[in-house]
């Protein structure tokens, strides 16, 4: 697996991988992570790849670790 990079944020850690035929954005959030798998055939390189985390992007994978938070709570909480 290769590092394609990093890329900065306040709130979470961005990198970008390269394994196996398919480009890796693996977000992480303290204890959490959310990892998105393309295709490298379906994009034109690591740039574009790198264009697709935007704030948007970013902003949906935070509200989701909102949710996984809450779910791993309440499932710990049911124990």
């Amino acid at each position: 697996m290769r590092v394609v990079g990093e890329i900065p944020h306040p709130a979470c850690k961005i990198t970008i991988f390269s394994w196996n035929n398919r480009y890796l954005i693996k977000i992480e959030n303290g204890m959490l992570e959310q990892t998105f798998k393309i295709n490298q055939f379906d994009v034109t390189g690591e740039s574009e790849v790198i264009q697709m985390v935007d704030e948007a992007f970013v902003q949906e994978a935070l509200n989701r670790f909102d949710d996984m938070s809450k779910s791993l709570h309440q499932a710990v909480s049911r124990t």
